[in-house]
């Protein structure tokens, strides 16, 4: 974003209104302005009528995003998801009406275990709970047939969940792809291999010409990358055979200087031509958990 001149300011709480928090923080410093920036950049490309890609790593839907994706696809502040394995499975298991457990990072993992209990940091998750997305998972995957992107399997997922809030069902509904480069890197992919007829295929390949069939589109193209990963490196690659995005908005924890992509500055990703010269771009450093609740709550003040 462009470089504001003029002295440090401070927030005004006078009128309790997000939009108005944000726009306090423009006039401060670090990651406060980072955000409001942010914010800004994505009302641009929802009233510009952007495509609006969103890569999900992290364990998101454990901490509690989950109603944040699916209002962003409900509201088209997005219009693509690219996510985790592990992001599906844990959205199946609140889907099914399971849920995950408020925990603690000091609890005593061998006592969960006996439990038959699941930690993510501060989350506990049930050995049940994977058992039911088993249960939901088996019988879809041995009907299935023929070689299926990940979209088109999500699809097959999605229109067969009754949770209406299900991000899922809500990217059937709406016609949302979802991709999941990953997908055989979690417990969905274990089922795969174990319930899949022998002409049932996942074919990770069909996901690269369908991605490149998005990035592609002569519309505005724009990116909300959270968390890094192979959600992030996915989306941005196919831009190395189309044009380059033309806004992007990363949040992260993690720093450039140690060489990881997670960490990699949207400003490095114009060297390799995955954002236009011209992009507008932000880096947000800052847990997502606190970021993207904010900045979904000022697209549904402002829009």
């Amino acid at each position: 974003m462009d470089r504001k001149v003029g002295n440090i300011g401070s927030i005004d709480f006078s009128e309790l209104k997000i939009s108005k928090i944000l726009e306090g923080m423009d006039a401060t410093a670090f990651n406060a302005r980072r955000l409001s920036h942010a914010a800004k950049l994505w009302r641009e490309m929802v009233e510009g009528d952007y495509f609006i890609f969103l890569t999900l790593a992290g364990a998101m839907v454990p901490a509690g995003m989950r109603n944040v994706i699916a209002g962003m696809m409900e509201k088209d502040f997005i219009s693509c998801l690219v996510t985790t394995g592990a992001n599906v499975v844990h959205e199946l298991i609140e889907a099914l009406g399971i849920g995950h457990e408020l925990g603690s990072e000091r609890a005593d993992d061998i006592k969960l275990a006996n439990e038959e209990k699941n930690r993510i940091y501060d989350v506990f998750v049930s050995q049940k709970a994977f058992e039911e997305v088993e249960n939901f998972l088996a019988p879809i995957i041995s009907e299935l047939e023929g070689n299926l992107s990940t979209p088109e399997l999500m699809r097959e997922i999605g229109k067969r969940i009754a949770d209406e809030k299900s991000f899922l069902r809500i990217a059937y509904e709406k016609s949302i792809p979802v991709f999941c480069p990953t997908l055989h890197d979690s417990i969905f992919g274990l089922h795969l291999s174990i319930y899949r007829k022998k002409d049932f295929v996942v074919d990770f390949l069909k996901d690269i010409n369908q991605i490149l069939d998005l990035c592609f589109q002569k519309i505005p193209l724009g990116v909300v990358i959270v968390g890094g990963g192979v959600p992030k490196n996915f989306t941005l690659q196919a831009m190395l055979l189309a044009e380059g995005f033309d806004s992007a908005i990363q949040i992260t924890t993690d720093s450039p200087q140690w060489g990881g992509l997670s960490g990699a500055t949207l400003s490095e990703a114009k060297s390799w031509c995955k954002l236009k010269e011209e992009a507008k771009e932000v880096t947000v450093y800052c847990d997502a958990t606190i970021a993207l609740p904010i900045l979904y709550a000022y697209l549904l003040e402002v829009s």
